[in-house]
Formats: C-alpha cells, sequence, structure tokens
C-alpha cells in the first residue's frame, strides 16, 4: 500500500478503494461549487468512473453509499482493499446504549464555534444531516447521509405533530413539506431538539429549540410549522447506495 500526495491532474483507476488521510470535498455534479458532502479523515471511497482529462471523477463512500464527484488532485490517502470501509453493524439494544455519549457530545459541538455550511459534515460547521450522521458515525453508528435518506432509513416512532410524547431522547425529528423531508434534528428530551440550521430561519449553525408552542423562537416557529414526525436509529447502514 502507499501514501498518496496530491498530485495535479491525477487520474484514479476504477474500481480502487482508499482510505483517507485528509479531509476531502464531494460535490453534487461534474462541474460547479455545489457541496454534496465532506469525508474526514479515514473514512473509505471507490472510485466509480474514469474522467476526461482535467475533470472531477465519481466516487462512492464505503461506509454510507453516498455517492459525488471530488477533484482528484484533492484526495491524499492510502490504496486499501474493497472491504476496507464496511460499516459494523450493531443492533438495536447496542445502539440504544450509546444514546447517552450521543447526547453528550451533539451539546459538545454546539459549544464550539460554528456557522451552518450547506453539506458540511467534517465539523464545526455542519448541515443538519451532516451533524446528525457525524454524530452517530463517531459512535460506530452508520446512517445514510441526507435528511430524507435518514427519515426513511428510522423506524417511525411519531407521524404527526400530536404524537411527540413517545419520543425518546435520541430520536430524530424530520421537518419539510408533504412531498419531502428537507431537515432533521436530534431530540434531547422534552420537546427540545439541537439542529443546524441557516441564517435564513434566525440561526446560523448549531442550537437547540422546542416543539412547543411556548417556544416563540422564529426558528422554532419556522420549523414547527413542517413537521412531518420522528423516527429511531435501530440498525445500522449496510453501505450500499440509496438514491
Amino acid at each position: 500500500m502507499e501514501t498518496l500526495v496530491s498530485l495535479p491532474n491525477r487520474r484514479l483507476q476504477p474500481l480502487s478503494c482508499w482510505q483517507l488521510t485528509n479531509p476531502l470535498d464531494l460535490y453534487s455534479n461534474a462541474r460547479g461549487m455545489g457541496l454534496a458532502t465532506q469525508a474526514w479523515p479515514g473514512r473509505c471511497l471507490k472510485i466509480l468512473a474514469t474522467p476526461t482529462e482535467g475533470r472531477r471523477q465519481l466516487v462512492q463512500l464505503k461506509e454510507d453509499g453516498y455517492r459525488g464527484w471530488i477533484e482528484p488532485q484533492q484526495l491524499v490517502g492510502t490504496e486499501v482493499n474493497g472491504e476496507a470501509g464496511r460499516p459494523r453493524q450493531l443492533n438495536a439494544p447496542a445502539i440504544d446504549a450509546l444514546i447517552p455519549k450521543l447526547l453528550a457530545n451533539a451539546i459538545a459541538a454546539m459549544a464550539i464555534p460554528n456557522t451552518y455550511l450547506w453539506g458540511g459534515s467534517v465539523g464545526p460547521d455542519f448541515d443538519c444531516s451532516g451533524l446528525i450522521q457525524r454524530l452517530f458515525a463517531d459512535l460506530g453508528v452508520w446512517i445514510p447521509r441526507d435528511a430524507y435518506q435518514q427519515e426513511r432509513f428510522c423506524n417511525a416512532v411519531a407521524t404527526s405533530n400530536t404524537c411527540f410524547s413517545l419520543l425518546a431522547p435520541g430520536d430524530l425529528i424530520f421537518f419539510g413539506n408533504p412531498q419531502r423531508c428537507s431537515h432533521v434534528g436530534l431530540h434531547l428530551g422534552n420537546g427540545r431538539y439541537l439542529h443546524s440550521s441557516g441564517i435564513s430561519h434566525g440561526r446560523n449553525g448549531i442550537g437547540i429549540d422546542a416543539l412547543w408552542a411556548s417556544d416563540k423562537h422564529p426558528v422554532a416557529s419556522h420549523y414547527r410549522a413542517e413537521i412531518r414526525g420522528a423516527g429511531r436509529v435501530q440498525r445500522c447502514h449496510d453501505g450500499s447506495y440509496l438514491p
């Protein structure tokens, strides 16, 4: 195995797998500035296609199956075998036992100066689902990357804003419109949830809001009108691609 350095115009062989030693940005498209997600050191990816000269390469992250485009010269890592990055599988009781640590880590993340970053998952700047995925991943529990994928992945525990007495700490609360989930927060208990939200709704970064009407903060009021339901993480993602 050979540790790579960043090389201009490097072309990576399709189906080769790499473990990162530096953070890496993944973009939404072959061109443009749209950040899709970020991969932190230790994560593994597979090269999916060979680009034309000077273009980005399509890759798939091994732990959650997420696909995006990278600048080849930004990849710094070690070539590994295809089994690297396979997520371990934990059962529901094992995941439940990790929830106190998950909540403590979430509060610690909020204490570090941060702003909302679309696609952010390395930190300290996160988007909503990047924060949630990272909190679970740091404890060895892999869940999908995007909010709508996380909603599908969880076991439903509430399907409207009238059933939130059923929520436990560590559950995920989902927001959006009737057609699609677009935001996610982490339930801390007693209807309070932690999430990363953008400046357009009244905050720029990680904060805590409440589901109840007594919380008049603009962010709480905005998302209370968009509640879709809540779910519980009871399994680990298997690394397959989720469209």
